[in-house]
């Protein structure tokens, strides 16, 4: 398996370890790992923690556990669910298409959610350019825009991942 696909595979397994588990630290998420056959070293670990934006919040007895903060459909400002179509990315600029004439209208809107990751936007009529520090920052924030508008990966839709 190659390495971006080997990568996706270890990110959802550990969406999927924290959401049916109580992770309270990071050797207690790597070992969780290893028993489902994905070797990790602490330092890949710590990059996929931050990567998927997990944050530590505590259990119903109190105890500090891993959580990825979801956001709502109904978080999204409308004129940016009901402007935008699609997302995808190539290297560290995620492009964003939008219905003719709503991508600056778009655009200020995706500048007051204010994503840490983007470190700045372009809009044209339809098309939004947000450009990220890093590939993996971009890639990460297609996939969090694309759950925010309700749009899931459908076979023939070009997401670069």
């Amino acid at each position: 398996m190659k390495g971006n696909a080997m990568k996706k595979l270890r990110q959802d397994k550990i969406i999927e370890i924290i959401w049916n588990n109580d992770i309270t630290t990071q050797e207690m998420l790597k070992g969780c790992l290893e028993a489902e056959n994905i070797a990790v070293t602490q330092a890949t670990l710590s990059r996929d923690i931050k990567e998927l934006k997990l944050k530590k919040e505590p259990s119903a007895d109190g105890i500090l556990r891993y959580v990825k903060p979801v956001k709502k459909q109904t978080e999204c400002p409308p004129i940016f669910r009901d402007s935008v179509y699609d997302v995808l990315y190539a290297m560290n600029t995620v492009v964003i298409k939008c219905q003719s004439g709503m991508a600056q209208a778009a655009c200020a809107t995706l500048d007051k959610m204010d994503f840490p990751e983007i470190v700045g936007t372009v809009s044209g009529d339809d098309t939004i350019f947000a450009l990220t520090k890093t590939e993996s920052e971009a890639s990460a924030f297609t996939r969090e825009l694309r759950e925010l508008i309700g749009k899931q990966q459908e076979s023939g839709v070009r997401i670069k991942e």
